[in-house]
C-alpha cells in the first residue's frame, strides 16, 4: 500500500504546479512579440513563402505587405506574435535589415 500512497501524493503535488505553469504560459504568450532575423535563402512570391538561411519556412499571408522587390540574399527581420507553441499567430512586421 505504501507505493500507491506515494504515487497519490506525487500527483497531487505536481498536478496543480503544472496547471499553474500552463495558465501562466497562456497568459504571457499574447503579451510578447517574437523576432527572428536572417538572410533570405529562397522567396516564393506566388506561394508567399520565405525560407531563411537557418532553413526556417515562413508562410506569409497573401494580404501582408512585404518590402518591395524582396529577393534571396537580403537580410530581413520578421516580428510576429506566437500562437502558444504552434508557431506564428500573427505577423507584425517584416523589414529589411543591414546585414
Amino acid at each position: 500500500g505504501g507505493l500507491n500512497e506515494h504515487r497519490g501524493r506525487h500527483e497531487s503535488v505536481t498536478g496543480p504546479v503544472l496547471l499553474i505553469s500552463s495558465a501562466l504560459a497562456l497568459l504571457a504568450a499574447p503579451a510578447f512579440a517574437d523576432n527572428v532575423t536572417g538572410a533570405i535563402l529562397a522567396y516564393d512570391r506566388v506561394a508567399h513563402i520565405i525560407v531563411l538561411d537557418d532553413k526556417t519556412i515562413w508562410e506569409i499571408p497573401a494580404d501582408f505587405e512585404l518590402p518591395a522587390d524582396l529577393m534571396a540574399g537580403e537580410s530581413i527581420s520578421i516580428e510576429y506574435r506566437s500562437n502558444d507553441d504552434n508557431g506564428v499567430g500573427k505577423y507584425m512586421s517584416i523589414t529589411r535589415v543591414d546585414g
